[in-house]
């Protein structure tokens, strides 16, 4: 207020020097309460966020306690071990459906050609059991990781299988060694 006063000489210089202080205080002030401002909403959103997530997973489960068809499987891995080159290439997992609608697989995939699933193409109806069967090039030498993918009508994110193992060269069988030559002569 005494800056209002002051309109003569230094004194007006020295209030406008405050002032321009005041002001950049003031617009300081203003930057950090625009920043915690900005955290704010920006956590709020989040938060929100978070909160829907959880919102459409409850309502998944709910979905599936309601009812419809339920991919109950014995497992969801195929291990070979370690096994021979071209050793059968045949697995079997089996499945169950334990819901109360039937059961499609609409799609299953290797994920590479390599790894072959072939599946019932018939609806699987509650309470009955059915088998998924993967094939894989034993003819490929070495460790292998792959991935079978299903797609059923059951809704929700996609069945993965694991498939893994180790092809190895199969064993050389011993055979009788052949004649070794010899310094006697025979027959003379």
């Amino acid at each position: 207020m005494e800056c209002l006063k002051a309109r003569h000489g230094f004194g007006n210089i020295l209030c406008q020097s405050i002032t321009s202080d005041l002001l950049i205080e003031d617009l300081k002030n203003m930057n950090i309460m625009k920043q915690i401002l900005f955290v704010l909403i920006l956590s709020m959103s989040f938060a929100v966020s978070v909160d829907a997530q959880f919102k459409d997973v409850e309502k998944i489960e709910t979905v599936k306690k309601e009812g419809g068809p339920i991919m109950t499987m014995d497992a969801l891995e195929i291990d070979y071990g370690t096994i021979q080159q071209n050793s059968e290439p045949l697995r079997k997992l089996s499945f169950t459906n334990t819901g109360d609608e039937p059961l499609v697989i609409k799609n299953a995939r290797g994920s590479c050609g390599c790894t072959v699933p072939t599946w019932s193409k018939e609806p699987i109806l509650p309470g009955e059991t059915s088998e998924l069967e993967v094939r894989y090039a034993t003819n490929r030498l070495g460790p292998f990781s792959k991935k079978v993918t299903l797609t059923t009508n059951e809704g929700g994110e996609p069945i993965v299988i694991k498939v893994h193992g180790k092809v190895l060269k199969p064993e050389e069988e011993e055979s009788v060694p052949a004649a070794a030559p010899s310094l006697i002569k025979s027959g003379k």
